[in-house]
């Protein structure tokens, strides 16, 4: 029997069947801390088989791309703060103060880095591009976030750890892609030959950082902090927030030339939200203050991204192979 166009793929279904499971089965305990180590592992995996699959010189060409990283950086750190100040007159009486800081705050957060490149690669965009724009913002973001902080909330929080902050960054990403790298020789062609193993890999990252982050927003009382009412205009905030994001960017990709692989990177990579930095750094800005409302607009934005972005990247993937080699023929030709 044919499936339905109007039926969402297979992936979008079971991100829907893993937030359900979260929300009615959260992850608790020594249980979420298991699941905790697993996602990290996958995500170390993940970055460990594209550093076997991609070639040295294919990463200087993306560390290169200057234009694309730009861009990038202008969405995450600009473009989202105009964005959450603008939608002010019209947030700020629908939540109240504390859940539009919090806003304020999400737009003033880093791009997420895991979910960034496996929507990238899911798309077929461009990969070594993607790595280096997503770690940098996560690195400029420890540096860059706080300052817009200070000026969006006029919030001083107390010194944070930077050197732990990279530490941890480091140790999850760019050690296994490094080893990955220095493997590459023994086991590249092999990755090459199974490609198959990376989609699997890419796809059960994200899954897995869906569950652990939904079931700690579940555990943390995300359905009784606010009234369904003002949880309903949130949510609805932070879905105006991404249509914004994602379609600016997709503008800006196209008007300034780019080609179909730098536009996927540019539209998962200057739209997204870190909630693994959000989370811990609020910690450190709002010590005193009430965490839980300020986070809940990250909390809410994640899964919206995360859900957005695959139905996105899954879209891209079923795209014909050809037209991207029609596309690059093209550019090389000008």
């Amino acid at each position: 029997m044919a499936r339905s166009r109007f039926l969402p793929d297979n992936f979008t279904l079971t991100l829907v069947a893993v937030v359900l499971t979260a929300t009615l089965l959260p992850a608790r305990d020594q249980v979420a801390v298991l699941f905790e180590w697993i996602t990290n592992i996958a995500i170390g995996l993940l970055f460990f088989l594209h550093g076997a699959k991609l070639s040295r010189e294919a990463i200087l060409a993306g560390a290169g791309h200057w234009r694309l990283h730009l861009l990038v950086f202008v969405c995450t750190f600009v473009l989202f703060p105009l964005l959450g100040l603008a939608l002010k007159p019209l947030l700020l009486p629908l939540v109240g103060k504390d859940l539009y800081l919090g806003f304020l705050y999400l737009c003033a957060l880093p791009a997420t880095v895991q979910s960034a490149i496996a929507f990238t690669s899911l798309a077929r965009g461009n990969i070594p591009a993607a790595i280096c724009s997503a770690a940098a913002s996560s690195l400029l973001g420890i540096f860059i976030t706080p300052l817009l902080v200070a000026l969006l909330l006029n919030v001083h929080g107390d010194s944070g750890s930077t050197v732990e902050a990279i530490r941890k960054i480091s140790l999850q990403l760019l050690v296994p892609f490094i080893a990955g790298q220095i493997a590459r020789r023994w086991i590249g062609e092999w990755v090459g030959r199974n490609r198959n193993w990376l989609k699997v890999v890419d796809q059960g990252s994200i899954l897995l950082v869906v569950y652990s982050a939904f079931s700690a927003a579940v555990i943390g009382g995300l359905w009784q902090q606010v009234p369904p009412a003002m949880l309903g205009w949130l949510v609805l905030g932070c879905c105006v927030l991404l249509a914004l994001a994602l379609g600016i960017t997709a503008l800006l990709g196209r008007w300034l030339g780019f080609n179909q692989a730098d536009r996927i990177t540019i539209l998962f990579c200057g739209s997204k939200k870190s909630l693994a930095t959000g989370v811990p750094m609020a910690q450190v800005l709002f010590a005193g203050s009430t965490i839980g409302l300020l986070i809940l607009p990250l909390m809410l934005f994640h899964q919206i991204q995360l859900m957005v972005c695959a139905a996105l990247a899954q879209r891209y993937a079923r795209r014909p192979e050809d037209l991207d080699d029609a596309q690059a023929t093209v550019k090389g030709a000008r």
